[in-house]
């Protein structure tokens, strides 16, 4: 989440009549995260959130991340519902960005989670896979390999400003992706972008999954790679083997992870953290600094790549 188009209250007040929300009370902007402006919204009828939809989401893309959220409710997966208009629709405009109004859920992202959060997080991730089977919209990943090659291509003659010697590490990798990636293992709709600002607890228990706005068809255990670079690196940039198994244990209570899906976790999880190390990288050189967005260093998935090249075994996240 973050802000990169400002609101004024005449606009919002006007906005939030074509919905059943009530009066504007007050409202203010969020600063975490990159992609969308996002604003928390307190109304006569509650709280919300007003997502105004930036150029990096196709306007294209939404009914399929709105459908999506819908359907995984009526699945009993606790996430964020779009707010239908009185005239029907969910889709808005606000200071000329395509808008919408979601519920707002109960409960607090994590700065240190447990190994505990991180078995519940697993067993949420495999409710999802399990919970977007019968999904029946499709939405290939942009940001598979062939995305990550575009992000590259854009960032790397600078690439070594934030780390000498970086592009030609970036290079190999690639050439090592495009030889030997995995294609065949069991796929569907994943979150893609599950860390823990994007996952909401009340004490120990797990209240919510929010921000869908990566959601996509690909490899389930592409997602679980994701998980366990977004939730089981500590700030020293050391991998916690306790709350990998943690994790990784949670989400085989709900499904069990085949042989070959197994096999290719280390690559899986050092392709995961290219593709964040690649669009911070690309943020990091292009997003102006100042204003109310908060731009992330790429060197911690510089690390996090680093550790999974060495990787021998799956065994080593914590797989049993």
């Amino acid at each position: 989440m973050a802000v990169y188009t400002d609101v004024n209250e005449g606009e919002l007040t006007a906005f939030l009549k074509a919905y059943p929300v009530g009066e504007l009370l007050s409202y203010k902007g969020i600063a975490e995260g990159t992609e969308n402006s996002n604003f928390l919204v307190h109304a006569s009828t509650g709280s919300y959130i007003l997502t105004l939809y930036e150029k990096r989401v196709d306007k294209a893309d939404l009914p399929f991340f709105l459908g999506l959220m819908g359907h995984l409710a009526r699945k009993g997966i606790s996430c964020p519902l779009p707010v239908t208009a009185h005239d029907g629709t969910v889709i808005g405009t606000l200071a000329g960005r395509p808008a919408v109004i979601i519920t707002f859920l109960e409960g607090l992202s994590l700065r240190r989670p447990t190994a505990a959060h991180c078995g519940e997080v697993g067993k949420a991730l495999a409710s999802l896979h399990i919970a977007g089977q019968d999904f029946q919209m499709r939405r290939p990943n942009a940001l598979a390999i062939e995305g990550w090659r575009k992000l590259w291509d854009a960032s790397r003659d600078r690439a070594d400003e934030v780390e000498p010697g970086l592009a030609a590490e970036v290079d190999a990798d690639f050439a090592d992706f495009e030889r030997n990636w995995p294609t065949t293992l069991p796929q569907g709709i994943i979150h893609a972008d599950l860390f823990p600002d994007n996952v909401f607890f009340l004490g120990e228990k797990l209240s919510g999954l929010i921000d869908f706005y990566f959601a996509c068809d690909d490899l389930y255990a592409y997602d679980v790679a994701t998980c366990l670079n977004a939730w089981c690196f500590e700030k020293d940039f050391s991998f916690n083997l306790t709350k990998g198994a943690a994790l990784l244990s949670g989400y085989q209570s709900v499904r069990p992870l085949s042989g070959d899906e197994r096999a290719a976790l280390p690559m899986l999880a050092r392709g995961s953290a290219l593709r964040f190390m690649l669009t911070r990288l690309y943020d990091w050189l292009t997003i102006p600094d100042g204003g109310l967005v908060m731009k992330r260093d790429p060197a911690e998935y510089i690390r996090r790549m680093r550790f999974h090249r060495a990787i021998k075994s799956p065994s080593e996240y914590g797989l049993t």
